[in-house]
């Protein structure tokens, strides 16, 4: 190593030099991932090993969204205690999935909406149709749902509306509520 003037020392490293560096870091890394990794599997919580050496079945609380919020001002109230030997456990059950339906059998009949000016917000299937209705609904906006003709898309449409003015106020309702529209006349 030489020394320049003002008492530093240059490091030169050559390709050989540099490439051991990278595959000894390599290594000491991959070493560390391999202990970790074997540390991990061979330790269980504690709740998992009294499970394993149970032969008893586990009991699992219901879901958190099952449960009620007590109402205020009353303590919550306790779950009554479950027994391991009183519950089976479940059979998981194979989920089959639903066929299509025919679009006729999806949504109202075309005829079942009065003929006007309409704002479409989407086009989608059916149960985002009706959750979108439903939250156009809550937001105090005249909507519906019909079905595309040919297609197992459902419009999402609101309206009637009978002026200008009303299709303008709407509009800018919408797109306040953070949705797009365009105009659909029947």
């Amino acid at each position: 190593m030489a020394a320049n003037e003002e008492g530093e020392f240059e490091l030169v490293l050559g390709n050989k030099q540099l490439l051991s560096v990278f595959f000894i870091v390599v290594v000491l890394l991959g070493v560390f991932f391999t202990m970790g990794y074997i540390v991990g599997r061979s330790t269980t919580p504690a709740s998992m090993q009294a499970a394993s050496s149970d032969p008893q079945p586990m009991v699992v609380d219901p879901p958190a969204a099952s449960r009620r919020p007590s109402p205020v001002g009353e303590p919550p109230s306790a779950a009554p205690a479950a027994h391991p030997m009183e519950t089976a456990p479940a059979k998981p059950e194979s989920v089959k999935p639903e066929p299509p339906k025919p679009v006729a059998a999806l949504a109202k009949p075309v005829g079942a909406l009065p003929s006007g000016t309409y704002l479409q917000v989407a086009a989608t299937k059916q149960a985002e149709a009706e959750l979108l209705a439903d939250v156009l609904r809550k937001q105090g906006f005249p909507a519906a749902t019909e079905p595309v003709p040919e297609s197992v898309l459902i419009r999402v449409i609101v309206g009637p509306l009978k002026d200008s003015a009303a299709i303008t106020s709407t509009r800018t309702g919408l797109e306040g509520a953070g949705f797009k529209s365009i105009i659909k006349r029947k």
